[in-house]
C-alpha cells in the first residue's frame, strides 16, 4: 500500500526541499518505488532531481487542475532513482484557480494521486514553504506529515501554528493525517541553542521527533547544481549517510 508523505513547514530554509530530495534517492536505493511530487513553485525539487523547470512538456500544475493525466507529466530520474512529478513557478497560477476552487478544491491532488494507486511504495511531497491552498492539498492527500526543522528559537513558534493547521485538516477534511517525524536539519551538537532546542523538542514531542538528524555539510549544499541528491553527489559524506539513516528509521517506523 503507497504511503503519502508530505515535507512541510511554512518557515523556509529549514532543508525542507533537500530533505525531500535526499530521502527520495535513499528510500529508492533501499528498493522502494518512490514518487517525488514537486509542489513548491520554486521548483528546486525538481532541478535537484536533474530536471530542468524551465523546461516541461507538462507539470503538476496539469495535473491538479485536471488537465492531465500523472502518468503523462511523471519523469523518470535515473541518476537520482526515483520518478518525479516536476514542478515550476505555474503552480502560482494553481494556487489563484484553487482559491477560487469552490467546493472540492482542497481535494485536487487526492484525486489526481488515486489514479496512482500501487504504483510506488511511498510518495514524498514537498509543498511550500507557505501555509497556503498547495499545502492545504498536500495535507488532504497524505497519511502523514514529515517536518524539517532547525533547532533555532523562532522554529518553536512556526511550528505550533504547522501542527495548528494539520489538526484542522485533521478535523475537516483528513481525518487519517498523522505527524510521521520531526526531523531535525543543519544540526550542531556543538550550538548550544541546538542543544537546548533539541531538548524542549524531546521534551514536548517525545517519540515524534527522530532519532535521526542532518547535520550542516558542505557536499548537501553543493549537490542540487549538480543535478544530483548527494547520496549519489557524494555518496560518503556525512549529508549522504545521514540521509540512509533517516530513510531506514522511517522505513522501520511507518512500514515502508
Amino acid at each position: 500500500m503507497t504511503k503519502i508523505i508530505a515535507l512541510t513547514n511554512q518557515k523556509g530554509g529549514v532543508g525542507k526541499t533537500t530533505t525531500a530530495v535526499n530521502l527520495a534517492a535513499s528510500l529508492a536505493a533501499l528498493d522502494r518505488r518512490v514518487l517525488l511530487v514537486d509542489l513548491d513553485p520554486q521548483g528546486h525539487a525538481t532541478m535537484g532531481s536533474g530536471a530542468d523547470k524551465h523546461d516541461l512538456d507538462g507539470s503538476v500544475l496539469d495535473v491538479v487542475l485536471g488537465d492531465k493525466k500523472p502518468t503523462e507529466v511523471i519523469l523518470d530520474c535515473p541518476q537520482a532513482g526515483y520518478a518525479l512529478l516536476p514542478g515550476n513557478g505555474d503552480l502560482t497560477a494553481a494556487e489563484v484557480e484553487l482559491l477560487a476552487g469552490g467546493d472540492g478544491r482542497e481535494r485536487k491532488l487526492v484525486t489526481a494521486l488515486a489514479e496512482l494507486s500501487g504504483e510506488y511504495d511511498v510518495v514524498l511531497i514537498d509543498c511550500p514553504p507557505s501555509l497556503n491552498m498547495l499545502t492545504v492539498n498536500a495535507l488532504t492527500a497524505a497519511d502523514g506529515v514529515l517536518i524539517p526543522l532547525q533547532c533555532e528559537f523562532y522554529a518553536l513558534e512556526g511550528l505550533s501554528a504547522l501542527l495548528d493547521t494539520v489538526e484542522q485538516i485533521k478535523d475537516s477534511v483528513n481525518p487519517q493525517i498523522e505527524i510521521f517525524g520531526i526531523l531535525r536539519t543543519m544540526f550542531d551538537a556543538r550550538n548550544s541553542l541546538t542543544r537546548d532546542v533539541s531538548k524542549q523538542l524531546r521534551d514536548y514531542f517525545g517519540d515524534a521527533l527522530l532519532k535521526t538528524t542532518i547535520p550542516r555539510n558542505i557536499r548537501v549544499a553543493e549537490a542540487p547544481s549538480h543535478g544530483l541528491p548527494v547520496t549519489k553527489y557524494a555518496r560518503f559524506s556525512r549529508g549522504s549517510q545521514a540521509h540512509r539513516v533517516l530513510a531506514k528509521e522511517l522505513i522501520r517506523r511507518l512500514s515502508l
